[in-house]
């Protein structure tokens, strides 16, 4: 699936912890999937690591390094740096389009790229050359969210490409690091993998946003739903036009979570 430079898709990635960058299957397939698609004018990451309410940016007039928003790993993981340009007209344009639905929105010069943004974005966007800012989520409300996301539509018009970025499956007491990364998930992680993957290719938008009541095993595969929440910002992004085309990128499991990820048009 190739889009136009004017007219970027949306994105749903999975984007793992920060030892996502010694597994060589999903570097490169996050790595080929950016090669399906022009590189953006510049990012807006939606991470499920940065709850804030009102609306927040990160910082655009400074780069104040990375957020290890993370603790008990390896000294390497606290080393990696993604310098990506700031986005000061990317942020205009959000706090405009925001504003114009209600939304007060605020900046933190103080906060940089989470590893919700920087671990995937260093795969998919290696050179850093693209400007990125990140948004915060100011609730986990499916509906405010979507709605959020339908506000932002028109940001893919100047060529900005908007990301969601969280895990399709989310529960870390399946987390087995002893088993490795290829290690069997439990059936309710797969149950979620394969309702998730129809509901999205059926484009059934209620369906997703009524997730607790229609997904099996829902409140097992997300315990707490921020990590399946930046997901109804990438819709109501992607579903301004009244429609969804949503394709899997990539699929899988990693540590028993579903790593599945999606192309949205």
């Amino acid at each position: 699936m190739t889009s136009t430079l004017d007219r970027p898709p949306v994105l749903f990635l999975s984007h793992g912890a920060p030892p996502l960058a010694d597994d060589a299957t999903w570097t490169r397939e996050l790595s080929d999937w950016s090669g399906t698609f022009d590189k953006p004018k510049d990012i807006l990451m939606v991470s499920a690591h940065w709850e804030n309410a009102p609306v927040t940016l990160s910082a655009t007039g400074r780069n104040p390094g990375l957020v290890y928003d993370f603790g008990g790993f390896p000294q390497k993981y606290y080393d990696v740096t993604y310098d990506a340009p700031q986005a000061p007209a990317l942020a205009t344009e959000v706090e405009k389009l925001v504003a114009g639905h209600g939304h007060h929105v605020e900046r933190d010069e103080s906060r940089g790229l989470d590893h919700g943004a920087y671990v995937p974005l260093k795969e998919m966007f290696p050179d850093a050359d693209v400007p990125v800012v990140q948004m915060s989520m100011p609730t986990l409300d499916p509906q405010g969210l979507f709605d959020l996301g339908q506000s932002l539509a028109p940001l893919r018009d100047r060529g900005t490409l908007i990301v969601g970025s969280g895990f399709t499956t989310h529960n870390l007491r399946w987390f087995n690091p002893a088993g490795g990364p290829d290690s069997a998930p439990p059936s309710v992680s797969r149950e979620f993998d394969h309702w998730a993957e129809e509901a999205m290719a059926r484009g059934d938008v209620d369906s997703i946003l009524d997730f607790l009541h229609k997904a099996p095993a829902a409140r097992e595969a997300h315990p707490r739903s921020e990590h399946w929440a930046p997901l109804y910002v990438a819709l109501g992004a992607a579903y301004a036009s009244g429609d969804l085309h949503a394709k899997t990128a990539i699929d899988g499991f990693w540590f028993g979570l579903s790593k599945r990820s999606w192309t949205l048009t």
